[in-house]
């Protein structure tokens, strides 16, 4: 679609692409906030479901048509590279919580285990690596694996919010999720129209995930770039600006379950990218068709992973540069993982 264009021309489409994802996703979160009010789901649940299913549809877009492309790299690339890229925006949301560490303040075991699933899933892809690659009409058994998995952690993370087994500390640094009262606008609208509202933003991000998907097609061709380093890199950052804005401005609201969950819970939708990746990919198994640097970004999103968990439990109360270690740590990760990345091309 974009192969004929200028090259600045489809850097210039690239970056308006990912604005426009970041100015809906500013108003995703005000409407998922809304949504957790009214439900009483919880800001943990609805920013792990619906929030993060939500803002990661501009990447579900991008890795789905790169698969149909034939484009394997890209695909796979787009999403865990994203998944390393939205926990550290985690570290920036706690740079912009000043008053403690943000992980300190928003004890929510929902949370906790949300992180683990997410563990859990980004080793299947890393099983099939390692196992023969059998497929069944092109589709690895792993990417049927994947969304049973996500599915029965939902279930169980409902049960571990509804019947939790252990509570954390409240220290006058902790933020309780609690109802908020709606302003009179907000108020007036019926439940249906606020879901409705809620859907229209979405089929903003994901047509603006499509332009993003191929504007970095484009680039990825044009500029002989690997489509490793525009995955992980270009579109997996660009797609997932909606968590960024979003869990700023859950900060600023004041949701902070909402905000740590809607970053984790659009991590374990995104693992969702590769399952469909693999149906689109029609020249055999997804995962054995990419190589080491796409793998590389499994490695570092897993670790992340590992360090934001380990953050929600230690639950230190500040850190260097009134951040968190554990925020610190992240940044360091994904800040060596990119210059990695980078030098290896």
């Amino acid at each position: 679609m974009f192969a004929e264009l200028p090259t600045l021309a489809v850097l210039g489409l690239f970056a308006a692409f990912a604005l426009v994802i970041a100015h809906v996703g500013i108003r995703m979160a005000d409407y998922a906030d809304r949504i957790a009010d009214r439900t009483g789901l919880g800001e943990a649940i609805v920013g792990g479901v619906v929030l993060g299913a939500a803002t990661s549809l501009s990447g579900t877009v991008v890795s789905v048509s790169a698969a149909l492309e034939g484009r394997a790299s890209l695909a796979f690339s787009n999403s865990v590279g994203g998944i390393a890229a939205q926990t550290a925006f985690l570290a920036l949301a706690d740079m912009a919580f000043r008053r403690a560490n943000l992980e300190h303040a928003a004890a929510e075991l929902t949370n906790v285990f949300q992180g683990i699933l997410l563990i859990f899933l980004l080793m299947l892809p890393l099983a099939a690596l390692v196992t023969p690659e059998v497929t069944l009409l092109a589709i690895h058994p792993v990417s049927v694996l994947i969304p049973v998995a996500y599915v029965a952690g939902l279930f169980i993370s409902r049960v571990v919010q509804q019947q939790p087994m252990w509570h954390p500390e409240l220290t006058r640094h902790t933020r309780t999720d609690a109802p908020e009262d709606e302003d009179a606008a907000s108020a007036r609208k019926s439940n249906a129209r606020l879901y409705g509202e809620f859907a229209v933003l979405m089929v903003i991000v994901g047509i603006a995930g499509y332009g993003i998907g191929q504007t970095g097609s484009a680039l990825t061709d044009r500029v002989g770039l690997s489509a490793s380093l525009v995955g992980s890199l270009m579109t997996a950052v660009a797609t997932s600006l909606p968590e960024l804005v979003t869990t700023l401005a859950a900060v600023r609201r004041g949701a902070l379950q909402l905000a740590i969950g809607g970053i984790i819970g659009g991590n374990t939708f995104d693992t969702l990218f590769l399952p469909l990746s693999d149906a689109a990919y029609r020249d055999g198994s997804l995962y054995h068709a990419v190589g080491q640097q796409d793998y590389f970004w499994v490695v570092t999103a897993a670790l992340m992973s590992a360090v934001l968990i380990g953050g929600l439990v230690v639950r230190e109360r500040g850190g260097p540069g009134k951040i968190g270690i554990d925020s610190t740590l992240l940044l360091l990760i994904y800040g060596g993982a990119v210059a990695l990345q980078i030098a290896a091309f």
